[in-house]
């Protein structure tokens, strides 16, 4: 091979090089982004889980979880979801969420909003509330900051046992 197509080649070569270099070092590191940073997109959940007895077969399970709205939000809704593993038929889901800045006095946390929802067949529910209202342009933020959840649900105590 002569020195000019040797020359030609490698200036071929070296771009091409350079391009393939360049995209494995950009897939390198979103490929590690990736695998570092895996909640990067939503925060691990805490709650703490009471089960209280009503009688010998059911009992009030309650959950009590943080919730954070940014001040940022521009979405118009937020909501409580989940399901359970052993409902008892036909009895609702109660949700109580407090205001962690607005203490009433001889409670630690200030009353904010109380609902409650059915539940699914498949033991599912969900309940939606809204965070933003808007009324003739006027945009209104009716939960900003930091929350206490409480979700009350009745449960069957022995969920393998047929109750009458």
């Amino acid at each position: 091979m002569s020195w000019r197509k040797s020359f030609k080649l490698n200036n071929k070569i070296i771009p091409m090089s350079k391009n393939i270099i360049f995209a494995g070092i950009i897939a390198s590191i979103l490929f590690t982004t990736v695998l570092s940073n895996t909640n990067s997109f939503a925060q691990p959940i805490e709650s703490q889980t009471e089960i209280t007895p009503i009688n010998n077969s059911m009992a009030i399970e309650k959950t009590t979880l943080q919730m954070y709205i940014s001040k940022n939000n521009k979405l118009p809704w937020g909501f409580v979801e989940g399901k359970i593993s052993n409902p008892a038929i036909d009895y609702p889901v109660i949700i109580q969420i407090f205001d962690n800045d607005e203490i009433i006095n001889g409670n630690s946390v200030g009353a904010v909003h109380f609902a409650q929802t059915p539940v699914n067949e498949d033991g599912s529910y969900e309940y939606r509330f809204r965070v933003l209202d808007s009324d003739q342009g006027q945009t209104t933020k009716i939960f900003d900051g930091s929350y206490t959840v409480k979700i009350f649900k009745v449960v069957y105590l022995h969920p393998n046992l047929d109750v009458v």
